[in-house]
């Protein structure tokens, strides 16, 4: 099957009939809900921001589906796209973001800082298609970093899931993002499965974001962000970092991929892991999740 990008331009792709299709459809719904519940996680918001809500911005944001899970997470947030037909559903809809048509690979025009984080889904991959005779995917994916990144407070980040082609459209994607000045990197999730395997960039500004002027809550007092583990099949080894990459910054320290340090060896993971692990996949709407058993964390004895 054709990949959308090849066959038009995103806002012709996606004109009334198509944007009427995506939107009413029950699979693309559960799909594009659970990769934005995962891109939330991922952005990791302070605890100040969770508690009083923050302002995000939804990259490609279509027919609102996405941001549907902004605002259940207490957020408000601004939504950009391409495709008149989508911002069209997302107003019958009656989204609760503000909207803006625009062209995300001609950069964003908001004001420095206006942000306290964003996501993006199945956008990146169309930037990296040139679509027009004059198209460069590499002034356009410059011209998307650059801008998000100065759209983004300090501390802020930004979780971009999208479906490259190749390992070489993932180092554009990440190299555009080094030189925009973001830190970060790539986290794959369930990396062995051609059918659930999803690939997020996530990226950071500065430091640690400071809550505002008499906050008198927690405040996070770690020094360093961190890039999230991909989440891995009940049967793989979770200390293992599956394709796990970081951009190259100056001032931090760089993430190869391999096998995670050795003293994360030493998780525990019996019964109680286990039964942990299962929970959480349950609740993502995973199917076929094993039953719990007097069996379930047992050790296998080795055959000889």
């Amino acid at each position: 099957m054709s990949r959308p990008e090849h066959l038009a331009p995103p806002e012709v792709y996606y004109n009334d009939v198509e944007a009427s299709k995506y939107t009413s459809s029950t699979r693309v719904r559960h799909i594009q809900a659970t990769m934005a519940e995962r891109a939330m996680e991922l952005l990791a918001m302070p605890a100040f921001l969770q508690q009083g809500g923050g302002l995000l911005l939804d990259i490609g944001c279509g027919s609102g589906l996405s941001g549907e899970v902004i605002q259940e997470a207490g957020h408000e947030w601004v939504g950009v796209d391409i495709s008149p037909s989508m911002l069209d559903v997302a107003l019958q809809e009656e989204s609760q973001g503000d909207l803006l048509l625009g062209d995300v690979g001609e950069g964003l025009a908001f004001r420095p800082g206006m942000f306290d984080g964003a996501i993006s889904i199945s956008v990146l991959q169309w930037l990296l298609n040139a679509d027009k005779i004059d198209a460069s995917p590499i002034a356009r994916l410059s011209s998307f970093f650059t801008t998000l990144h100065a759209a983004l407070r300090n501390g802020a980040r930004a979780v971009l899931q999208f479906y490259p082609e190749s390992d070489e459209q993932v180092r554009l994607c990440m190299q555009a993002a080094t030189r925009a000045g973001f830190g970060g990197g790539l986290v794959v999730d369930y990396p062995n499965s051609k059918k659930a395997k999803k690939l997020f960039l996530v990226l950071w500004v500065g430091g640690v974001m400071l809550p505002p002027p008499g906050y008198a809550g927690a405040v996070d007092t770690m020094q360093e962000q961190q890039l999230p583990r991909g989440l891995v099949g009940e049967h793989e080894d979770p200390d293992v970092v599956h394709g796990q990459q970081q951009v190259k910054s100056s001032g931090r320290r760089q993430i190869k991929g391999g096998k995670a340090d050795k003293k994360s060896k030493s998780r525990d993971k019996g019964k109680d892991w286990i039964l942990r692990k299962k929970d959480l996949y349950r609740k993502r709407g995973k199917e076929d999740v094993p039953t719990d058993s007097k069996y379930t964390g047992r050790k296998r004895k080795t055959a000889f």
